[in-house]
């Protein structure tokens, strides 16, 4: 069995959420970052858990944790400047004899089990994958306020995270990054930089990152869906 290391984001500013702070609101009863954590706290195949937050967090995480019984929290790293720089504070803590590196969003708290563990399998075979869903929308690229172009809807996937990479992948594509001073905003993009072809394993539109105070209250009318 690969052991997998899972970095939670969590050190966003959460900008479009009115002055709450998103990981760490309530849902169901619990922080939310909790909820991604007790995710991969039941799963077998990962050895243990990451969270890069502001240091202004970490003994909030730490103590929800603990009293939630999440034992796989093995370091609370200071976020980056960046959701890339964070990502990275938390790879250098990572195990050693980790195989797998997946990166988490800790807003995106009703991710489902049996799509991690397809996502880990894509992962060993292709070296890259992402949970992702087909959009529903007719999408457009908009310039000045006008329409330009609509892209073809049948090829377009909204991505979701985890995110799961070979660490031997994953590293490569965050040295090219580091020596190129390149920043980017979605983890796959950084295996797209040295050529690596990212597996989308199947998730479903549960799987929601709250960005929005809406978002929040759209995640409890879910969670009461999924309990049933």
């Amino acid at each position: 069995m690969q052991k997998v290391t899972v970095i939670i984001a969590a050190a966003g500013n959460a900008s479009r959420m009115g002055g709450i702070t998103k990981q760490l609101a309530q849902l169901c009863g619990k922080p939310v970052i909790v909820h991604s954590m007790e995710v991969f706290q039941r799963m077998d195949e990962v050895a243990e858990i990451i969270v890069s937050a502001k240091d202004e967090h970490a003994d909030i995480i730490g103590a929800a944790a603990e009293k939630h019984g999440i034992t796989k929290l093995a370091a609370i790293v200071s976020g980056g400047e960046t959701r890339q720089g964070s990502v990275i504070n938390g790879l250098k803590a990572a195990s050693k004899e980790t195989s797998l590196i997946a990166v988490h969003d800790a807003a995106r708290p009703l991710v489902k089990e049996k799509f991690v563990r397809q996502c880990i399998r894509d992962a060993e075979i292709f070296g890259a994958a992402a949970l992702g869903v087909p959009v529903k929308d007719t999408l457009k690229v908009v310039s000045g306020g006008l329409v330009t172009d609509t892209p073809d809807r049948s090829s377009l996937y909204a991505i979701q995270t985890p995110q799961i990479f070979r660490k031997d992948v994953y590293y490569k594509g965050v040295n090219f990054a580091v020596e190129h001073g390149l920043d980017f905003t979605d983890d796959c993009q950084l295996v797209e930089a040295v050529g690596v072809k990212v597996c989308v394993s199947p998730s479903d539109y549960f799987n929601i990152k709250i960005t929005t105070p809406e978002d929040l209250q759209i995640a409890e009318i879910l969670s009461k869906i999924e309990d049933k």
